[in-house]
């Protein structure tokens, strides 16, 4: 089969996702103290991210070195089960916040712990689902006319996964705008009691918003073009449209690392112990409610 320079771009993608993902996982797996809520949720997104890496690599290692349909179909599956688990371990993240803000007063108790290890399981159980429906049969193989944009996936299985992931946009879109409120509030609530003006948010609170308008812009800068096209594009659509689409969606999981791994300080701290040993990886972590990660 003749190299295809996008199928190149995609594996170097995956390699790069990989790398960044594999050492937030190793991070928040082998630190006794990355065992709060927030902390799962961000490992659960690193490890599907790190899955979606891999399965890009595999992807391309076994359309030219070891061409089979059960393989395409096992290494599909694994594409579909971890770009589904990230999209829905970011949701998971956005539900954390809200509630860290919403419930601050009883964000840290068991009910947190046992609602985050709820959200996990359904997580990855509905991904898992997605997942396995080309495994097991469902699939265009044997009738090319019901093929999708992404082959082997039937036009229908890729219109749940699109309906599914607006579904989770528009959520989180919600849900941040809730976060945006509460944040708001707080802020008048504080410049009250200081007596400052009310109409002046500080320069935390101004912060905070970009943050969180960088967090969904991203996400849906990286995801939309692919989710679009999906719904519009049918088999006879040229694959360039499609590998111009899935690109940028693979970015977003290359970007996660960077914002809610790499920015949160206690990670640093332990990525600077074990690079150069600037500090202890056994000194105290600070307590941080989600909503500053």
């Amino acid at each position: 089969i003749a190299l295809n320079p996008w199928d190149v771009a995609l594996c170097i993608s995956g390699t790069i996702i990989s790398c960044e993902n594999a050492i937030v996982v190793v991070v928040i797996f082998y630190t006794p103290a990355f065992r709060a809520p927030m902390f799962l949720l961000i490992g659960s997104l690193a490890t599907a991210d790190l899955l979606a890496g891999l399965g890009l690599i595999l992807h391309f290692a076994f359309i030219y070195f070891m061409p089979s349909e059960a393989v395409s179909l096992l290494t599909v599956g694994l594409l579909v089960t971890s770009f589904t688990a990230s999209v829905s371990s970011l949701l998971a993240i956005t539900i954390d916040r809200y509630l860290s803000l919403y419930n601050a007063l009883t964000y840290y108790s068991e009910r947190t712990v046992t609602r985050t290890y709820i959200m996990l399981i359904l997580t990855w159980g509905a991904s898992v689902c997605y997942g396995l429906l080309p495994v097991m049969g469902w699939n265009c193989l044997k009738a090319p006319s019901a093929c999708s944009v992404v082959k082997p996936l039937t036009k229908s299985h890729l219109l749940i996964l699109s309906v599914s992931f607006f579904t989770v946009l528009a959520a989180m879109l919600q849900l941040y705008v809730q976060i945006c409120r509460i944040v708001c509030r707080h802020a008048q609530q504080i410049a009250v009691q200081r007596h400052f003006p009310a109409s002046s948010p500080d320069a935390a609170t101004r912060k905070g918003i970009a943050t969180l308008a960088l967090v969904l812009g991203t996400f849906a800068s990286c995801w939309l073009p692919f989710a679009i096209y999906c719904l519009l594009g049918d088999y006879s659509s040229p694959a360039l449209y499609t590998y111009a689409t899935l690109l940028p969606a693979t970015y977003n999981s290359m970007i996660n690392p960077v914002i809610y791994a790499f920015r949160n300080q206690e990670i640093q701290k332990v990525l600077w112990a074990a690079c150069c040993g600037c500090c202890s990886s056994t000194m105290p972590f600070r307590s941080r409610s989600p909503s500053d990660v």
